[in-house]
């Protein structure tokens, strides 16, 4: 069972993204923050890595090196390590897009399975939300994202091949299946008619 940090967690992660909505929906943000946590959980996560994955864009999104370091102090080194990984950026202004997710993908061919796990279940929640607007708003998805079609698939399957190197997991299969889909169904097409 997972102790009153996750409560902490949850909590803090909720005031720092309270006002951030979901690129091109207004869904909450921290909708996402809890799939990300609930899919580390449900697959073996230790109670740091579900914190962390409620925490892990933090750093890149509400505060950079100040909220990594209040992340350290509330709930320990090792959540921090996690949110770092999870990052491709502390410093505003981002480096440009491209260069900021290659070094970003680099880094994650090497990086240790606990830390592949919760970038593949942010990935697989990103994915899951993608297709889902794909299927329901068509092809203006992609002007959604910094990268648009091509940009957005290039990173999907480079942080598939990313995960993939000396770690498999049903995660990853998941993502896998659902990065195919995207660009099996990414191809331009308006939704279908109501």
């Amino acid at each position: 069972m997972y102790s009153g940090r996750l409560d902490e967690a949850f909590v803090f992660a909720h005031r720092l993204h309270r006002a951030q909505r979901r690129k091109g929906s207004g869904v909450p943000y921290v909708t996402h923050l809890m799939a990300v946590a609930a899919l580390v959980g449900e697959h073996g996560g230790t109670e740091d890595q579900v914190i962390a994955a409620l925490l892990h864009d933090a750093v890149e999104d509400q505060g950079g090196e100040a909220t990594l370091e209040v992340i350290r102090q509330r709930f320990g080194e090792a959540v921090a390590r996690y949110v770092v990984a999870c990052s491709d950026a502390f410093t505003e202004p981002k480096p440009p897009w491209r260069e900021r997710k290659e070094t970003f993908l680099r880094e994650l061919a090497a990086a240790p399975p606990d830390v592949k796990l919760l970038v593949a279940a942010d990935k697989l929640h990103n994915a899951q939300t993608t297709l889902g607007d794909l299927k329901h708003m068509g092809s203006v998805v992609w002007d959604r994202f910094q990268g648009r079609r091509e940009g957005t698939l290039w990173y999907y399957e480079t942080a598939v091949a990313s995960l993939e190197r000396d770690w498999d997991h049903p995660v990853l299969g998941a993502l896998r299946d659902l990065v195919q889909a995207l660009r099996a169904h990414g191809d331009g097409a308006a939704p279908p008619a109501p």
